[in-house]
């Protein structure tokens, strides 16, 4: 199992550094046909999410000190990604205290 948490780590963080880079490219050159939030969404930043939380829990849990079994570690993982996809969900809506959105 170490070697699919690993993979699916590698893939999400690929996948998290290229959203940064093509989300910063289009804000700057105010392009939203390559923002990767405009064109995949909040679903999108969740499936890079649950793959990040996913890798990194599972690694984790397998790395332990504690010699968690291999179900247990699944578990993990999966509490990890949901954990994940949680959060990018919530850390991403809009405020409606900002400044940015209040009109007048």
């Amino acid at each position: 199992m170490v070697k699919v948490y690993a993979v699916v780590l590698v893939v999400g963080v690929v996948a998290l550094f290229a959203w940064v880079i093509a989300r910063a490219f289009a804000v700057n050159i105010e392009r939203p046909s390559i923002d990767p939030e405009e064109r995949f969404g909040v679903r999108g930043r969740r499936v890079v999410a649950a793959m990040v939380g996913f890798g990194m829990a599972g690694m984790s849990a397998e790395f332990s000190p504690l010699g968690i079994p291999w179900p247990l570690a699944l578990a993990l993982a999966l509490l990890g990604a949901a954990a994940a996809v949680w959060y990018a969900g919530w850390a991403g809506r809009d405020d409606p205290a900002s400044p940015e959105t209040e009109i007048g």
